[in-house]
């Protein structure tokens, strides 16, 4: 690319339109009064209705407020709950400039994309793209690479800027550049007649303080994922994910998922990915450390070298907060935090409706990436060790066709395979974040949007979605907003 980078999105109002004069009620599997508690369930709920709510087996919680996704898992130890809460403030308090009279929060950047965990995790939940309207810290960022291969097979940073571009900086030293968003709508037609619109999103980087990126910058935008059910996700035993990836292969069809195999850092050897859009993260200590470094400019011992290139003598000049700048101690404090999320209760599960929806992703072979139940291993963390969960995620790459290809690769994923998502909470994004922008950089602007970028090995699924009759539409959203 030249100095900006191609991606794209879609919306339809007509669908919200229907579900309205459908009038769909909801028979849920169990209250829920914002407290986060699991409480017994209403008359005439059914086992298997109150099974399937648990998403995360034991560590589901009974809450669909604002605060949803931030609650701890049940069953922690008082001294657990005790790490879980400092691991809370960290993750929620903002970072200053070293040095500082709050030395245990200083050594913000020098050059950074946000201030706190928080600022794009916003409790505990999905980023979004900035608009036109709203243009401030929303969870974007942009990836950075140029072609080459790495001893362990990451990456290679761009030589001036690094593997992310930070689009801000402490005083004294040059942010790296800024992220500016333009759309082309592509519009389309559902085969009953109904149509819909796609918005196609093109990423310029502007203001470069360190030279031009060059032509053969690979650059790729993403949004902030969720992050509650991250321990559940971790503690799916690694041949589990390997069986589905062999079951998958045996099937011979268009769906083909695989493992991506990446370097850990804190084991210094190669690992299967669970974490990141491309499934380039091992560990939740590492995914969690990496971002302090990458998105705050927060140095640790895993991660102890600031994001300084030799172009940037400025940031490398920067005083420090320490050295590492994030302690052990609060290392693992704000990990175990994120790894002791709980999973919000799905809901409505009774619903005709939603069981309607339920056969439809069936019957569109939908459940072949986004699993919908798998079982987790051992854990230390009780809660967590060998439950029945319901992430719809198989943790694989799959190609998803070039429409929402990036064009650059993270160890074994190529430009245009993704990790499936899990869909767990999905239909809580609005409560929890404001909005509903979903896909690896928020171009879709609701989950019809989300459906219908769908491409390579979802094709034949995106190709039924569109072929289905409205009722079954609606349906299927509903049936996705209640997980």
């Amino acid at each position: 690319m030249a100095d900006h980078s191609v991606v794209r999105g879609l919306v339809v109002p007509i669908l919200a339109a229907v579900v309205a004069a459908m009038g769909l009620t909801a028979v849920i599997a169990a209250c829920s009064d914002g407290s986060g508690t699991v409480r017994e369930s209403p008359a005439g709920s059914t086992p298997d209705a109150v099974r399937l709510a648990a998403s995360g087996g034991a560590a589901t919680v009974d809450n669909d407020g604002a605060n949803a996704f931030a609650q701890p898992t049940p069953g922690l130890s008082a001294e657990q709950r005790r790490a879980f809460e400092v691991g809370n403030n960290f993750f929620n308090d903002n970072w200053v400039t070293a040095p500082a009279s709050t030395t245990a929060r200083d050594g913000l950047g020098p050059t950074f994309n946000a201030q706190s965990c928080s600022s794009c995790h916003f409790k505990d939940g999905r980023g979004q793209p900035p608009t036109p309207t709203d243009p401030g810290e929303r969870g974007l960022l942009l990836r950075l690479s140029v072609p080459g291969n790495t001893r362990d097979g990451a990456p290679v940073p761009h030589p001036n800027y690094g593997d992310q571009l930070q689009d801000r900086s402490i005083n004294g030293v040059s942010a790296e550049g800024a992220i500016s968003i333009s759309e082309r709508e592509i519009r389309g037609t559902y085969l009953d007649g109904t149509p819909y619109s796609l918005m196609e999103p093109t990423y310029e980087v502007d203001e470069l303080a360190y030279g031009p990126l060059g032509n053969e910058t690979m650059a790729s935008p993403r949004i902030a994922p969720p992050v509650f059910g991250v321990g559940l996700l971790e503690a799916i035993p690694e041949s589990t994910i390997r069986d589905l990836a062999q079951a998958q292969a045996a099937e011979k069809d268009e769906i083909s998922g695989r493992a991506n195999m990446v370097w850990s850092p804190a084991a210094q050897a190669t690992a299967l990915g669970r974490f990141g859009w491309k499934a380039n993260v091992a560990t939740v200590e590492e995914q969690t450390l990496g971002a302090f470094l990458g998105d705050i400019g927060i140095t640790s011992t895993l991660f102890d070298r600031q994001n300084c290139m030799p172009a940037q003598p400025g940031c490398s000049a920067a005083p420090a907060g320490g050295e590492p700048e994030l302690t052990d101690n609060k290392a693992q404090r704000v990990t175990f935090y994120s790894r002791a999320l709980a999973v919000p209760e799905r809901r409505n599960v009774g619903e005709p409706q939603n069981k309607r929806g339920s056969k439809v992703f069936e019957r569109l072979n939908c459940s072949a990436c986004h699993v919908p139940e798998i079982a987790t291993g051992d854990s230390d963390l009780a809660p967590l060790s060998n439950q029945t969960i319901r992430p719809y995620t198989d943790l694989l790459l799959h190609d998803m066709g070039p429409r929402l290809a990036d064009g650059r690769p993270d160890f074994g994923a190529d430009g245009s395979e993704w990790r499936t998502p899990p869909l767990w909470g999905i239909g809580l994004t609005e409560t929890v974040n404001g909005h509903t922008r979903f896909l690896h950089d928020g171009r879709a602007r609701n989950l019809e949007e989300a459906i219908l970028w769908h491409g390579g090995e979802a094709a034949p699924a995106q190709r039924g979605f569109i072929a289905l009759p409205v009722a079954d539409r609606v349906a299927l959203i509903a049936f996705l907003n209640s997980l």
